[in-house]
Formats: structure tokens, sequence, C-alpha cells
């Protein structure tokens, strides 16, 4: 609340035996104008905490007084955002289960009851930074006897507490997304909380960059203002996070080891445990490499400090980098960390997460184009259009171009190991009738198995970038079990490689309909690179193969007769670092060659694939698969059945009988 202006002070002091009410009205008012024109306190941020914040049962799994010692790296931290700081922005690129959102919400706690103004909390979406305030702001206040009574009850008329709005005397704390440019420059904030800024999309509405949007609100607070930039990393000159941390002072925090008293700070490749038994997993220490138990971990965190590695671009800004390495005992051990380890190994998503969430390290994309001429020399020959003994489904991606329809058929086995069984163009184009009918009986089409089972496609994704509603209309006439029309997003930042399906509307005429075609948004970007490094995988020697050896998951088999042409244009692209006109780097898939048909299609029936499930089937389901496709002595009535909710019996002609109505003969 703001000082009370002239108009509310009485207009004469109250007289002997006049309403005590009045007198007290007046004492509450010039109580809250003392408290407006108070300054700011030299209490920091983790010592509020320590004194007034109350964790509760809704949002944390340690209920009660909030304790910084839980967390002691996250104390200079917080100390760093209070007003006896001369730090206006701190960075904090961070791993998951390290407590930095808790610390952000100290830091909305401080500002309410002690350094109250204007506040702005940023979440990736308009509709996170909902679920952030029900879920985390509102039991912040309620928990909290100094914030619960300056911040008025949602359910006062005129309280200023609504879902992403909370007033409170001396400020007001608005809560938004990153993807509203409105909420971005609604108001000015001398705070900023920005969180999960990798997360934040390209441009706010076509507005430009949220974070630079939304730190443009605190200009005008000069030297009193503070920002925290908080996030997980993602992708290497993608990550905002790893950006602003790069030009920081970059500190680590120091830990002695209780050997030697060496100080250091945590490095993965440290962590040692015995092959296959994780909860073997100790830390060498760097200075005597004597194994150090994970029980001295309290110890080494309480007498833990920060050390710059850096020197900062900006003298106002700070970086901090951490680990899930430092993860209190109880909350992220070091046991679970070498497990996900090992649970990584051959998988490159879950890889992927493991950099981003544990290590709190940026993922690196590797797109560099194949040589084409390598995948000519590791061909392998098998018979046209036979199935390979390890492909267990088929799954093809289809490319519709002027004249033209290319399809490529895939077979996809264990690990996503893959082999390329046919390549077929359907002369036409989208304008001819007879090219789509040709496209259906493609559907039909059976492809025989080495063991002698013969296979049709269990899913076909097809581009919707040319001629967007004739594919409407083609997969809307032959249905969605089998089809799958794809639209190619650019991009990393996607929490799934494929999302959907969603309804498009679109006829082959052009009418509305009112539940349309399903839609499935594929980030081209993560496929291709898969693809890439997948080409790139070693392979086992032919003495190795004969002694038993198994090609890596993700091997992808290139036949004998895919041509020059057809390799070219799988290595067609390559992935390169190009700035923005704001000076922000961004990665960018640039063609080497005009033709690019064979790496879409096979973009297309890898996004199949995951359409169809094959990335989270259980070892249970593949072994379904593999008896249905390689079993010995299966019945033909066996043979008749589906497997596995991908596969699909090969399609007889049904007899139909016609029947002639006698309706007013």
């Amino acid at each position: 609340m703001s000082a009370p202006n002239s108009t509310a002070w009485p207009k004469s002091e109250p007289a002997l035996g006049d309403d005590v009410a009045g007198f007290d009205g007046a004492k509450d008012l010039l109580r809250q104008w003392s408290r407006g024109i108070r300054p700011d306190p030299d209490l920091t941020v983790s010592q509020w905490a320590d004194q007034h914040r109350w964790l509760s049962s809704r949002a944390s799994a340690e209920p009660g007084r909030y304790r910084t010692a839980r967390t002691p790296y996250m104390r200079e931290i917080m100390d760093a955002l209070s007003p006896v700081s001369p730090v206006q922005r701190v960075v904090f690129m961070k791993a998951a289960q390290v407590g930095a959102t808790e610390a952000g919400n100290c830091f909305i706690g401080f500002v309410m009851h002690h350094a109250p103004g204007p506040m702005l909390a940023v979440q990736p979406t308009v509709e996170l930074a909902k679920r952030n305030s029900r879920q985390r702001i509102d039991p912040l206040i309620e928990e909290s006897p100094e914030l619960r009574e300056r911040v008025k009850p949602a359910r006062s008329r005129d309280a200023g507490n609504t879902m992403l709005s909370k007033e409170f005397a001396g400020g007001i704390l608005i809560m938004t997304g990153a993807n509203s440019a409105v909420g971005l420059r609604s108001t000015p904030a001398r705070y900023l909380f920005l969180d999960e800024v990798d997360a934040y999309p390209a441009s706010a509405d076509e507005e430009g960059d949220p974070v630079s949007l939304a730190e443009a609100r605190s200009l005008t607070f000069a030297h009193r203002r503070k920002a925290l930039l908080v996030s997980t990393p993602t992708i290497r000159g993608l990550s905002r996070i790893e950006r602003e941390f790069e030009a920081s002072d970059q500190r680590r925090y120091h830990v002695a080891c209780p050997h030697c008293g060496h100080g250091q700070w945590l490095k993965f490749e440290r962590l040692r445990w015995e092959k296959g038994q994780p909860e073997t997993a100790e830390y060498h220490c760097e200075g005597c490499d004597q194994p150090i138990a994970e029980h001295h971990k309290t110890a080494m965190l309480a007498a833990g400090e920060w050390r710059a590695m850096a020197k900062s671009a900006d003298p106002h800004t700070v970086g901090y980098h951490l680990s899930a390495l430092y993860s209190p005992i109880g909350w992220l051990s070091w046991t679970r960390i070498a497990r996900a380890w090992d649970a990584a190994q051959g998988n490159d998503e879950a890889m992927r997460a493991f950099r981003n969430t544990i290590l709190g390290e940026t993922w690196f994309e590797t797109g560099e184009a194949p040589d084409w001429q390598r995948l000519a020399e590791r061909r392998e020959t098998w018979t046209p259009g036979m199935v390979p003994t390890g492909g267990l489904f088929l799954t093809a991606g289809a490319d519709v171009q002027k004249d033209r329809i290319e399809i490529d058929v895939w077979a996809w086995g264990r690990g996503l190991e893959s082999w390329l069984v046919d390549h077929v163009v359907i002369e036409g184009g989208p304008g001819d009738q007879a090219c789509w009918q040709r496209l259906t009986d493609l559907l039909g089409k059976v492809w025989q198995h080495e063991s002698g089972q013969h296979l049709t496609i269990a899913r076909l994704a097809i581009d919707t970038g040319f001629e967007t509603s004739a594919v409407y209309g083609w997969a809307r006439q032959v249905g969605f079990a089998q089809v799958a029309p794809v639209k190619g997003l650019e991009g990393f930042n996607r929490s799934s490689p494929v999302t959907g399906p969603t309804y498009v509307d679109a006829t082959i005429a052009g009418k509305r309909l009112r539940r349309g075609a399903r839609l499935w948004s594929v980030a081209t970007s993560t496929f291709k690179a898969e693809t890439y490094r997948f080409l790139r995988l070693d392979r086992p020697t032919p003495e190795e193969i004969t002694a038993g050896a198994s090609f890596p998951a993700g091997t992808v088999h290139l036949p004998s007769w895919a041509d020059g042409e057809w390799l070219k244009q799988l290595t067609a692209e390559q992935l390169i670092t190009v700035k923005s006109k704001r000076g922000f780097s961004k990665l960018e898939w640039q063609k080497l060659r005009e033709r690019n048909e064979a790496l879409d299609c096979r973009v297309y029936a890898r996004a199949a694939a995951w359409i169809a499930g094959a990335d989270r089937w259980s070892e249970a389901r593949w072994a379904d698969l593999e008896a249905q496709v390689v079993g010995d002595g299966m019945t033909d009535a066996e043979q008749e059945k589906p497997a596995a909710g991908s596969l699909r019996p090969v399609r007889r002609p049904v007899q139909r009988r016609s029947v002639v109505s006698n309706y007013m003969r």
C-alpha cells in the first residue's frame, strides 16, 4: 500500500471522549505511512527465509521451516539478490533437484515482506504461470504469516489477489508467460524472476526476445533493480542460460576433500563405480585421488564456497553453475546419478536429458553431414524388397512434390535399428487422382520378411507442406489408422519431437469441416540430428559379427541398391550456427545440395515410428512383436493377427454381395 495522501488524515486531533475507533484508524494510517518511507532493511534474502519462510506440504517434499543450511550453496545466490548487495543480475545455470525454485520463491517472499516494489515473474507460458501461481505462490503466501497479512485473500471483492497478480503494501507481483508480449510490457518492474529461460519461445508474439522485453521493464530503476535468471540448459548454441553464464564471472562451488583438504568443484568424470554396480559410486578427489563416500557431502557442502572462474563482462552481473552432484543427501544420490548414466547409454534422448537435468550442461548437436561416399562403402547386400531379420515393423515417409510423390519404406527393430526396405516414386503429383490411388494401393502392399512372414506399412507419415488441402483430403479418405499427416517445425526446444494430433478442417475442395484431418507436428531438426548421429555409429568388424557381436542401437543399414543420388539426398543438409539480426546465435539446417527428398522421407518415417509408439515400447512388447514376426510354428490363423499394435495382416480381397432393393418397385 502506498503512503496515504493528505485527504486521508483526520481534519483535527481527536478530542477526549471522541470515537476511539477513529483514533485507532489514524494510528493505523500513520503506521502504514511510516512503513512506506522506511528504507530497505539490511536483512538478506537467506536471513529472511530462515526467519519467516515456511514450506507447505502442497509444494515441498520437506514441509516445515525453510532452512538455508539444507542447500548451503544457495545462500550466496539468494544474498546477491538482497538490497545490501551491489549485484543487479544473477544468472543461475543449474541441474534439477538443487533447490533453485524454492530459492526464487524466497526472493519473492523477501520482496513482499521487506523490500516492497513492483515485481515481474515470468514462466515459459501463461499456462505454466497460472500453474505456478496455484502450486507455488499461493502456498508461499498461505504458510508464511508475515506474507499472509500483507496479501489480501482472493475471496475479498476489492482485493488485488488474482491468479496472475498479487498486490501487497508498497508493491505488486505480476506473473506472466514468455509467450505473452502484453504481459511482458504491462508494467515497470524493479524486480525480475525469469524462470526456465531456455524454454522461452524465440519471440514473444513476434515482438522480440522475451528476456530482453522483460529486462527492459527494469531499466528505469537503474542501480536499484534486481534480476534472477534461472534455467536448466538445453542445446549448445541455442541455450540462453549458457550464453548468459559464459558472459558472467562463471562461479563454481568449491568443496574441500575430507581426506587431504584439497578444494575443488565437483566434476562428473571423477564419480566412479564398478561396472554394472552403480550402488558403489564414490567421488574421487582430484588432489589425492582417494574415494569420498557420499555421507561426507553434508559437511563438504556446509564448508563450501563459490569461486569466480572468469572475469565478467558486466561487473553488476554474477553467474553460478551447479550440477546435481551437489544435491543434498535424500534428494538425488550419487548412486541414482550413476544408475541414470548407465541407463542412458545408447539412447541419445536419454543422454541429452542426463546432461541437461543432472549435469546442468548443454547438449551438443552434431549436425555435420556424413560423407555420402563413406556411406556407399558401408552398404550391405540383401534382396530388394526383402525385410532383413532384425526388422520387426515397417513405416514409410512420403514427400509430396509438384510432379511426383516420393516414398521411402523403413524397417525398424530393437533400439531403433533400421533398414531401408524400398524406395518408391509415384509420378503425377497431387493434382492427379491416379497418383493418390497408387499411394493408396501402396498402403496394402506386402513386403516379405526373411522369416517368411509378410509385412505391410504400420504407419505412413506424409508431409503437408505442399498442396495441403489435397493431402488432408486423401488422408481423410483412407483413414488415420495407417496414415499420419505431418507438419515440420523448426527448433530443438521441444519437450517431445512429435506432438499432436490436432484437428484441421480443410477439405480437398476447400470447405471447412467441424472435425477435419488429424495433423501431427514434428521437430524435424531433432530427427535430422539423430539420423546423422546414427549414420556415424561405429560398427563391428565382420570377424566380430561372426563371433556374435551386435550392431549398436540406432544403426542405419543401407542396401546396395541405394544409389549415389539417393545417398547425396540423405546427406544434403548441414547444421550450422547463424547470427540473428539482434546478435543472438541459433542453429539452422542449410542445404548443401538442392535435392533432399531422401532425408525428408527418413525424417517422416522416423516420426511415423514415434507415433506408432516404438520409442516407448517395453521389452515385453518388443519380444511379443519378435515372436509374431520371426517365431516358428505359427498357425495360419495366428499369422493373420496384427502384431503388437503395429504390424498389419496381409490384406485379402473381400468378396462383397450385392443386394438389390425392392423399394418402390
